[in-house]
């Protein structure tokens, strides 16, 4: 029987529906090319369940994150690879006025569970998480070549016809090329390149990640990864001398100023963003043999596990997408923005 399911991608998006697919007994096959210039490349697979300036719990961590926890940990079982690490956060203030957010949101009691203990300059956020993305990916990568259900080729709007004659459905899974590629061009794509530094520095605890604007994330005995930076719009993937210099210099004022360290590594990658900061699921309007996932941003390690459920559940059930995840959603833009009307797009 011929594989029901394309999946073009095998960065984390792409893993993660490979993996639930075959957990639910559903054929499929992957292409891919390699991560050049991948978001993955730049990111460090935390799950933090407090984000940004404003101090923001992250978009239903309270189910997404036990969920992925689970999922991870199946993967760990069947890969033979550790994955998942449990951390704790220790979040530094900016300024007083992340402090000031802060004190009335604990006081309102909107960061609940998550903040935990305050200190004279941040506090500690609970329940946060490292999933080792590198690991993941090299050895899901190595099972499907093995078991010939990877091929390792570059993928052009000309294969399309071709592989849709082979496959119920094609899943694009690719990012940034998915979102430069123009088959879902009324999707309002938004981009930022992201870099971080490898580092060898000694002496920190395997179980905290320290964050200031930028955060450090131990990764393994004197070793350490530091980023990331944010640039709107960019999508030039090559490192640059200028996150460097800002990369080193983050990474001094959270380690302090006696700690040595030396830098072994740039990475870095453009992530795919939407500007209502959720990610992106589902079926092409008007070629339903094209789907994909995509947008996952800063929160992969968090979201891939959902998105990739919400596919298995509509291929086997018809389950509707998440409204707040579903590309439909942008077939219906408020008043005053236009889009294509679902039957011009194409």
């Amino acid at each position: 029987m011929r594989p029901d399911v394309l999946i073009l991608g095998q960065g984390l998006a792409g893993t993660l529906l490979a993996w639930e697919l075959e957990r639910a007994g559903i054929g499929f096959r992957l292409v891919d090319c390699g991560h050049a210039g991948a978001a993955t490349l730049a990111a460090a697979g935390i799950i933090n369940p407090i984000t940004g300036r404003r101090l923001v719990k992250s978009w239903r961590i309270g189910t997404l994150g036990p969920a992925a926890r689970d999922t991870y940990r199946a993967l760990e079982a069947e890969l033979g690879v550790p994955l998942w690490r449990d951390l704790r956060v220790r979040r530094r203030f900016a300024d007083e006025r992340e402090r000031h957010t802060w004190r009335d949101k604990v006081a309102r009691g909107e960061l609940a569970p998550y903040a935990g203990d305050a200190e004279a300059d941040g506090f500690w956020i609970e329940h946060a998480a490292r999933v080792d993305l590198g690991a993941l990916l090299a050895a899901a990568r190595a099972r499907w070549l093995s078991a010939g259900r990877l091929r390792v080729e570059a993928f052009g709007p000309a294969d399309l016809a071709r592989e849709t004659a082979r496959h119920a459905i094609v899943i694009d899974c690719t990012g940034r090329a998915a979102a430069e590629g123009g088959r879902f061009a009324f999707v309002p794509w938004e981009y930022s390149k992201g870099e971080m530094l490898e580092l060898a520095v000694a002496g920190l605890d395997p179980g905290v990640v320290i964050n200031r604007r930028h955060w450090i994330v131990p990764v393994g005995a004197g070793a350490a990864w530091v980023g990331a930076t944010h640039d709107p719009g960019l999508r030039d993937p090559r490192p640059t001398p200028a996150a460097r210099a800002a990369l080193e210099a983050s990474a001094q004022d959270l380690l302090g100023a006696g700690t040595p360290f030396a830098v072994t590594g740039h990475r870095a990658g453009v992530r795919v963003t939407l500007p209502d900061k959720r990610p992106v699921a589902g079926r092409h309007p008007d070629q339903p043999h094209l789907g994909l996932i995509n947008g996952l941003g800063a929160k992969g390690a968090l979201w891939a596990p959902l998105l990739a459920r919400q596919w298995v559940d509509h291929l086997q059930a018809a389950t509707p997408f998440d409204l707040e995840v579903d590309v439909a959603r942008f077939l219906r833009l408020p008043p005053g923005r236009s889009t294509p009307s679902a039957s011009s797009v194409g």
